[in-house]
């Protein structure tokens, strides 16, 4: 018996693709890292402090942190 190479091709699903690297990952990463620590003052400014105007102010601050990080994320 002789053994023949076979010309098939192996289905896609099959193979291990690699995906793209994230150019924007380091920068994606500190957003986030903002992102949470502002929202986590805000919050407590905003439960502890007189007025809760400013707590407010310092949440909506930090969602523009996370908004430019989502928007990063769309472009990659």
């Amino acid at each position: 018996m002789e053994i023949q190479n076979s010309t098939a091709r192996r289905p896609d699903h099959r193979v291990h693709r690699r995906e793209p690297a994230d150019r924007f990952l380091h920068i994606r990463q500190w957003l986030n890292i903002i992102f949470m620590l502002g929202a986590v003052v805000g919050v407590a400014v905003y439960f502890l402090a007189d007025t809760t105007t400013t707590g407010t102010v310092i949440i909506l601050a930090a969602m523009v942190f996370k908004i430019v990080e989502c928007l990063l994320r769309f472009i990659r």
